[in-house]
């Protein structure tokens, strides 16, 4: 079982990028971050075509985030992060997929910092954590795939001192990271390749995809269960070249 997450930025912009890395590497489970779109828009049937089953949630202009199965229909169990019923920014879906629960996430940015957009990031990550929580207690095989917007640690952004400042590198985001892992979450990426520099971002700005100026924002945590299942994990570097690219590229893990 091959589960990929990523961050589309805009997925009737790249659908032809989509498509095209759709059929090049036929992942079984697709999370999307970034949609853009309402839910009307949502090219669902796109997907279909490739033969991949879909559930979603959008929004105009902003966030969305969406789940893709191949030759079958995600169950839909949740469509909102729990713990804030006036929270109605699209940034989280999860379903269950040929017997695992997947959750595809989009964590606030959180900049500028320090103000209201960092506060919500954090209240955010909270909740986050204690619906992590809580899917551990389940025992069943649980997958967290997204953009978490969170750098883990300094050797997953190249060396710079431009975001010295940034949401993404503070302590208290890294933090965050830090609590999922002592859960009982496996970081995939990490766990496979724990010396290599992986990057799974890359800005648009300052030829930063040409110089490798990168960052590791896309993670899949896994369940203790779904770990040990854990086979091989990597990024597929190239999407991100392409013309018309999203400026993030598919981070994936095959599970036995």
């Amino acid at each position: 079982m091959k589960i990929a997450t990523f961050n589309i930025n805009n997925v009737n912009k790249r659908l032809d990028n989509m498509l095209a890395w759709l059929r090049a590497t036929r992942p079984d489970v697709v999370c999307l971050q970034e949609l853009k779109c309402t839910d009307g828009q949502f090219p669902h049937r796109a997907f279909s075509a490739e033969g991949y089953g879909s559930v979603w949630k959008g929004q105009p202009s902003w966030n969305g985030v969406a789940i893709l199965a191949r030759g079958a229909e995600p169950v839909l169990t949740n469509d909102h992060l729990p713990g804030d019923e006036d929270d109605t920014q699209s940034r989280y879906i999860e379903a269950a997929v040929d017997g695992v629960l997947i959750a595809s996430l989009y964590a606030p940015n959180g900049n500028p910092r320090p103000g209201p957009k960092f506060d919500y990031k954090l209240a955010w990550s909270e909740r986050l954590i204690e619906h992590a929580a809580d899917l551990i207690d389940t025992g069943l095989p649980v997958v967290l795939a997204g953009d978490y917007n969170i750098v883990p640690e300094p050797r997953d952004i190249y060396v710079t001192t431009s975001y010295r400042d940034n949401a993404l590198v503070q302590q208290e985001s890294r933090a965050v990271f830090a609590r999922l892992i002592e859960q009982g979450w496996t970081d995939a990426l990490r766990k496979m390749h724990p010396d290599e520099t992986i990057y799974t971002f890359w800005d648009y700005m300052r030829q930063r995809w040409e110089r490798d100026a990168g960052l590791r924002l896309d993670h899949l945590l896994l369940s203790k269960d779904v770990a040990k299942r854990l086979k091989r994990a990597g990024v597929d570097k190239a999407a991100r070249g392409e013309p018309g690219a999203s400026d993030h590229a598919p981070a994936w893990v095959e599970l036995k």
